[in-house]
C-alpha cells in the first residue's frame, strides 16, 4: 500500500513538472550604454522578486535565460553609473529585447563599492594572449605609453638614449614593424615622428592594451608578433586634467586633458601635450680628436647636442549618444618636433649641428553606432597626415665628444654628405569594422582597413638627388573576416582570415614596382576550468608585408632595400591566468604564457659596410621558444606587489649565406646560433603601499618602488666570438635599473603632487651597444583633476 502511494506521488510529481516543462519560457537579452554611448560592461541586471539576474560582457551585452511569463521589474546597477530600474511584462514564448542607457554618478562612484570587473579585467579575459594595462594607475607620474609597455611581460621597449630618441619595441622577440600601434583600433602607421608611444603621455590612455603574438581579426593589421593599442580616456563628460612635470636634464611634461558635453549631446575634446628635454646627460666614452683621430682614455663627458622637443594638440567636436550615432566626431590634430642629433649607430660617431624637424597635420572622422539595425555594431574611421619632415645637416665639420670641430670640405656631418632636404611622408587611412550578433552567443565580425602611402620632396643643396627625383608610393589594403562564439564564464571560441594586398611603386615606368598579396588565418579558444582558472590557446599563420620605410628607407639612420620578401609565420600561445583570495584580504594572481613562433623570410637588420647605418635583409628564417610569467599579490587597499619574468630563445634558421657575386652558396656557420643583439631574459618588480588619510583626511600617500632587470645579451653571433673577444666589447651589459615614486593626493584626488627618482642608482644603461641612457634624474609632477 505504501508502494503504491509512493508510486502515485511520483506520477503526480512527473505530471506537474512535464506540465510546467511544457509551459513556454522566454530570454530577456539587451545592450548596455552609457548616455555617451559607449559599452558598459561588468553591470549586474536583475529581475527583482526573483532568482535571475545576468551580468553584461565586454561588448554591454547582457541575456537572462528562461524567465517564466509575468510582470517583472528589472535592475541594473554599474558601478559610476545611476542604477535604472523598468517595469516588464514577459510573454510565453515570446524573447524581449531590452536595451539600458546608463547615467554617469560620480556620487556614486564614491559611495558604492562593487565587486566588479575593470574594463582592463575584462580585456584581460579575452581568449588572445593579451595584457591591459590599467593606466589610469599611472596618471601621477611622469610615464609616457613607452615607459608603461617597458613593465609588460614579453615586452622590451629598447631607446637610444633620452627624452625622445629613436626606440624599438620588442615584444616576445619580435620588435620593430612586426609590431604594430594602433589608438582607439586606428592604425598608426600615418601619425608620424610628432605623434609616436615615446612622446604620447599615459594621461592620454585609459588603459594600454598588448596582443603577444596572435593579433585580433578586429583590429585589421598585418602584424607579425603582436599589437598594442592605445585606448583614450574618452568618456565625454565634462572634466579637466591638467599637470606639469620638470626634471633632471632641463625636462618639461606638459599634458592637458578637458571635454565639455552638453545635454543634448553636442560634445568638445582636447588633449593636448608637450615635451622638452636637454638630454645633457654624461656618459662613458672614449673620445677621439677630430683632427688626428687619437683616443682618448674614457671619461665622463656630457651630451651637448641631444635637444628634443614636441608639441601636440588633437581636438574633436562633434554628437553623442543620439539615435543615429554613438559618436559622431570631426577632429583635427596638429603637432610638430624637433630633435638634435648626437651620435650615429654608436657613440664613437659624434654630432654637433645635424638635426631634424617634423610635424602632423591631419584631419579625423570617427563614427561608431551599436546596434545600427537589430544586433549590428558599425565603426568608421578614417584620417590623413599632411605634415612633412625635413632633415638638416649643413655643417662641414667633424665634432668630437669635447664640442671641438675641423672643417670637413664640401661634405656634412652624416655619411651621405649635405643635405638640406624636406619631404612629405602623406598617409590616409580608412577603416571599417562591422559586428553583426547572429544570435545570443554568436557574432559575424568583417574589417577592412585601407592605407595610403606618398613621399615627396626635395633636397635644397642636393636638387638632383635620385631620393626624391620619383615619387614614392605604397598602397595597402588588409581585409578581415572572423566568426565568434561565447559563452560568459564558460568558454569562447574565434577563428578568423585576413586577406593582405600591397603594391609599391618607385617610380613612373613598368618595372619600377611590384605588387604583393597574401592569406592568413588564426583561431583562440578560452575555457574557464574553474570560476577563476581560465585556460587559453590560440593560433595565428601571420603575414607582415614590408613598411615604406623598409622599402625607401626613412633618409636618416635606415637604408631602404626594395626587394625585400614578406615576412610569415606561424605563431602559438597557450596560456593559464588563475586568480585566489586567501582570507578576504589577501588577493593572489597568475598568468603564465608559453609561446613559439616560427618566422620564414625574417627581415634583419644589420650595420651597412661602414657601420654609419642600418640596413635590412631577409633571413630563411627565425626561431623563438620562451614564455612569461607574471605574478601579483595584494593586501586590501594597502599593498601590492609583483613580478614579471620574460624568457625566449631566438634561434638563426639561415642555412647558407652570400658569395661575392650575392648568390646563396656558403654554408653559413652561425645556423642555429642565437639570434645577436636581443635581449633574451628580463623582467620587472614592483612593490606599492597606499596610506590613507595622510595628514588629514580625503589625502593619501602612495610609495612605489620599480625594479628592471636585464640580463647580458650577445652583440654578435655567439659562433663568431660572442662575449669572449679579447676587445671585451662583444656584449651588451647586464642592465639592473631602480626607480622610487612618491604621489600625495589631496582634497580625494582633486590636487596631486609626485617624486620621482629614475635609476636611483646612477647604473650606467644600455639599450643598445654604446649608447648610454640617462644616469640618475630627479623629478616633480604637478596634477589637478576636476570631474
Amino acid at each position: 500500500m505504501q508502494i503504491n502511494k509512493f508510486l502515485l506521488i511520483g506520477v503526480l510529481c512527473t505530471y506537474v513538472i512535464s506540465l510546467h516543462a511544457q509551459t513556454p519560457t522566454s530570454a530577456i537579452t539587451g545592450h548596455l550604454k552609457s548616455t555617451a554611448g559607449e559599452t558598459v560592461p561588468a553591470a549586474t541586471v536583475t529581475l527583482q522578486k526573483s532568482q535571475f539576474w545576468a551580468v553584461s560582457d565586454h561588448r554591454g551585452n547582457y541575456r537572462i535565460k528562461n524567465v517564466k511569463p509575468g510582470s517583472y521589474s528589472i535592475r541594473v546597477k554599474a558601478m559610476g553609473f545611476k542604477t535604472e530600474e523598468k517595469n516588464i511584462t514577459v510573454t510565453a514564448g515570446q524573447d524581449l529585447n531590452l536595451d539600458f542607457h546608463l547615467t554617469e554618478s560620480t556620487e556614486e562612484m564614491e559611495t558604492v563599492t562593487i565587486n566588479g570587473r575593470t574594463l582592463a579585467q575584462e580585456t584581460n579575459r579575452q581568449a588572445f594572449n593579451v595584457t591591459a594595462v590599467d593606466a589610469k594607475k599611472l596618471y601621477n607620474t611622469t610615464l609616457d605609453i613607452s615607459g608603461a609597455l617597458d613593465r609588460v611581460a614579453g615586452v622590451r621597449v629598447r631607446e637610444s638614449g633620452g627624452v625622445g630618441s629613436n626606440f624599438n619595441l620588442s615584444l616576445n622577440g619580435f620588435s620593430g614593424n612586426r609590431i604594430r600601434f594602433f589608438i582607439d583600433g586606428i592604425p598608426m602607421d600615418n601619425f608620424g615622428s610628432s605623434f609616436q608611444i615615446n612622446n604620447i603621455p599615459i594621461n592620454l590612455a585609459d588603459r594600454v592594451e598588448v596582443y603577444k603574438g596572435v593579433v585580433p581579426m578586429w583590429l585589421g593589421s598585418d602584424a607579425l608578433g603582436g599589437a598594442i593599442n592605445i585606448v583614450t580616456n574618452d568618456r565625454y563628460r565634462n572634466y579637466i586634467d591638467a599637470s606639469y612635470s620638470y626634471g633632471s636634464f632641463n625636462t618639461h611634461r606638459s599634458v592637458l586633458n578637458a571635454a565639455v558635453t552638453s545635454e543634448k549631446g553636442l560634445t568638445f575634446q582636447l588633449n593636448a601635450f608637450q615635451n622638452y628635454s636637454d638630454n645633457d646627460y654624461k656618459v662613458q666614452v672614449e673620445a677621439s680628436d677630430p683632427n688626428t683621430g687619437v683616443y682618448a682614455p674614457e671619461a665622463s663627458l656630457r651630451r651637448f647636442h641631444d635637444k628634443y622637443h614636441n608639441e601636440t594638440v588633437i581636438a574633436s567636436i562633434g554628437l553623442v549618444g543620439k539615435k543615429y550615432a554613438d559618436k559622431l566626431l570631426l577632429g583635427f590634430t596638429a603637432g610638430k618636433n624637433y630633435r638634435e642629433i648626437q651620435t650615429g649607430a654608436r657613440m664613437t660617431t659624434v654630432f654637433g649641428a645635424w638635426h631634424t624637424r617634423g610635424n602632423i597635420l591631419m584631419p579625423s572622422l570617427k563614427y561608431k553606432k551599436n546596434n545600427l539595425i537589430k544586433g549590428l555594431d558599425v565603426t568608421i574611421n578614417a584620417n590623413y597626415n599632411l605634415g612633412n619632415e625635413r632633415n638638416i645637416d649643413t655643417a662641414s665639420r667633424r665634432y668630437d665628444w669635447f664640442g671641438n670641430y675641423k672643417s670637413a670640405g664640401s661634405n656634412g656631418e652624416s655619411s651621405g654628405g649635405k643635405t638640406l632636404s624636406k619631404y612629405r611622408n602623406n598617409n590616409g587611412l580608412a577603416t571599417a569594422m562591422l559586428n553583426y550578433r547572429l544570435r545570443d552567443n554568436h557574432s559575424l565580425a568583417l574589417s577592412n582597413v585601407f592605407s595610403t602611402f606618398t613621399r615627396k620632396g626635395h633636397d635644397d643643396v642636393n636638387p638632383t638627388s635620385t631620393q626624391f627625383r620619383e615619387p614614392k608610393k605604397t598602397r595597402k589594403n588588409v581585409l578581415g573576416l572572423g566568426y565568434s562564439y561565447d559563452l560568459p564564464n564558460n568558454w569562447s571560441a574565434t577563428v578568423f582570415g585576413k586577406y593582405l594586398y600591397q603594391k609599391n611603386e618607385a617610380g613612373t615606368g613598368p618595372s619600377d614596382g611590384n605588387s604583393l598579396n597574401r592569406l592568413g588565418y588564426g583561431a583562440a579558444l578560452s575555457y574557464y576550468a574553474a570560476r577563476n582558472l581560465q585556460l587559453k590557446a590560440s593560433y595565428e599563420f601571420a603575414n607582415r608585408l614590408p613598411e615604406s620605410n623598409e622599402v625607401f628607407g626613412d633618409l636618416i639612420n635606415l637604408e631602404g632595400n626594395a626587394s625585400l620578401r614578406p615576412e610569415k609565420s606561424n605563431n602559438i600561445n597557450l596560456g593559464i591566468n588563475y586568480g585566489f583570495t586567501v582570507s578576504g584580504s589577501h588577493h593572489f594572481y597568475l598568468n603564465a604564457n608559453a609561446i613559439y613562433r616560427k618566422a620564414d623570410d625574417f627581415i634583419y637588420s644589420r650595420f651597412n659596410l661602414n657601420q654609419t647605418k642600418l640596413t635590412l635583409d631577409n633571413r630563411d628564417g627565425v626561431r623563438t621558444v620562451g614564455g612569461d610569467l607574471d605574478i601579483r599579490y595584494s593586501y586590501k587597499q594597502l599593498l601590492s606587489a609583483g613580478t614579471s619574468v620574460t624568457y625566449q630563445y631566438l634561434t638563426n634558421l639561415q642555412r647558407l649565406e652570400k658569395d661575392a657575386e650575392g648568390n646563396y652558396t656558403i654554408p653559413s656557420n652561425v645556423y642555429k646560433d642565437r639570434m645577436p643583439n636581443i635581449p633574451y631574459f628580463f623582467g620587472n618588480s614592483d612593490v606599492s603601499v597606499n596610506l590613507k588619510n595622510v595628514l588629514s583626511k580625503g589625502n593619501n600617500l602612495n610609495v612605489t618602488y620599480n625594479l628592471l632587470y636585464v640580463h647580458a645579451f650577445w652583440l654578435y653571433w655567439p659562433s663568431q666570438g660572442g662575449r669572449q673577444a679579447a676587445d671585451g666589447k662583444r656584449e651588451v651589459p647586464q642592465q639592473l635599473s631602480h626607480d622610487l615614486n612618491l604621489v600625495y593626493t589631496l582634497a580625494k584626488g582633486r590636487y596631486n603632487v609626485g617624486l620621482e627618482c629614475k635609476n636611483l642608482t646612477d647604473t650606467p644603461l644600455y639599450d643598445n651597444f654604446s649608447l648610454q641612457k640617462p644616469g640618475r634624474g630627479f623629478y616633480l609632477n604637478l596634477r589637478y583633476f576636476i570631474n
